[in-house]
């Protein structure tokens, strides 16, 4: 068996790192070394809880959606990538057949292989990994594989922006100033944002968000808000509200927030129920979901090579995979002491 092995979920609370066979590309697919993988608030909720999506009794559970690498096989019918080449990887495996699919929005794909979930839970955590060559993407010599495992991440930014409409001359509200948000706030600055307030309850992370050029942070633990929000954006609200803490208290907050005839993006994944007071609401506003990304890879990775997005001063925790156990176990016992943690799996790739 050629030597590889991968991290899985024995049980929440429980990563175990096991030997298994290294996989051997088939038509049309790429083997990666992987060298880097972002840890995902989802990858701590399964940490903790188990997978959002319970798998089926037995199933092994991977964990991370985050990788990147460098390419060391291609299969046959593959041209454009190359042993070699550093790279990303888009982790969800759509069908190509539905009607999702065949209009363009392969995220929203009821068929959809993603890693870390249904229907496969195959994890990123792992030292070889075979993905299509199609949702593999080479780095920019300017990008670090540190910032090519938060092509993910970002994407998921990139995409929140473009589905919130144009946001030229507009205020907006990020609830949640986690990774996500912050990279949602540096694309509403490219978007033509005039004005942009960062909302979370960790007082470093608003600090963060000052540095990467929010106008104004609001610690949602001290004082009114709702209150605080509207000094900086206006009596009546913000034009465009993005959620993405994932949390019903954000979602609350974000309603009485949002303009009349503005629009509520929600970003995070939010459980349980969130009551919405349509009765509040009823002015015109528009609430968007918005789940993952499609088609969103390429301009992301051209932002961070430009230097607009600048997703590598969002890394502040480094883990060894070896310590993949320790790195879930620090990170979920106190989430607000980073902004984003990213496993070392090979430190020798560059």
């Amino acid at each position: 068996m050629s030597t590889n092995s991968k991290a899985v979920l024995d049980h929440p609370g429980l990563m175990t790192i096991k030997a298994c066979e290294r996989p051997t590309p088939g038509p049309g697919e790429v083997l990666i070394k992987i060298a880097r993988v972002g840890m995902c608030g989802s990858d701590m909720h399964g940490f903790k809880s188990g997978p959002y999506i319970p798998p089926q009794p037995g199933q092994e559970v991977g964990l991370g959606h985050e990788p990147a690498g460098v390419v060391v096989e291609v299969g046959d019918d593959v041209t454009e990538l190359k042993a070699g080449d550093r790279v990303c990887v888009e982790p969800g495996i759509p069908c190509y057949t539905c009607e999702f699919c065949l209009s363009g929005h392969y995220n929203v794909c009821p068929n959809v292989d993603f890693m870390a979930t249904a229907p496969n839970y195959r994890g990123a955590f792992t030292e070889y990994l075979v993905h299509p060559a199609t949702l593999v993407f080479p780095l920019p010599d300017e990008l670090s594989l540190d910032e090519g495992a938060l092509v993910e991440p970002a994407s998921v930014a990139v995409h929140a922006v473009e589905m919130a409409g144009a946001l030229l001359g507009k205020t907006v509200v990020i609830l949640g100033a986690g990774a996500v948000g912050l990279m949602v706030s540096m694309v509403a600055r490219m978007a033509g944002a005039r004005k942009i307030v960062a909302v979370d309850l960790q007082q470093s992370r608003l600090q963060t968000a000052r540095r990467l050029g929010v106008d104004t942070t609001v610690n949602s633990g001290e004082g009114d808000p709702v209150a605080q929000i509207k000094e900086a954006v206006g009596r009546y609200g913000a034009d465009v509200v993005f959620e993405t803490a994932g949390a019903v208290p954000t979602v609350k907050l974000g309603l009485q927030v949002v303009k009349r005839r503005g629009r509520f993006m929600v970003v995070g994944t939010v459980p349980g129920e969130a009551p919405v007071p349509f009765l509040a609401i009823n002015r015109e506003v528009t609430i968007q979901t918005v789940f993952r990304y499609c088609n969103s890879y390429p301009t992301t990775i051209e932002l961070i090579r430009s230097g607009a997005l600048r997703v590598s001063e969002l890394i502040d925790r480094h883990f060894a995979y070896a310590d993949i156990q320790h790195a879930f176990e620090t990170t979920v016992s106190d989430p607000g002491s980073f902004t984003k943690a990213v496993v070392v799996v090979d430190d020798s790739l560059k």
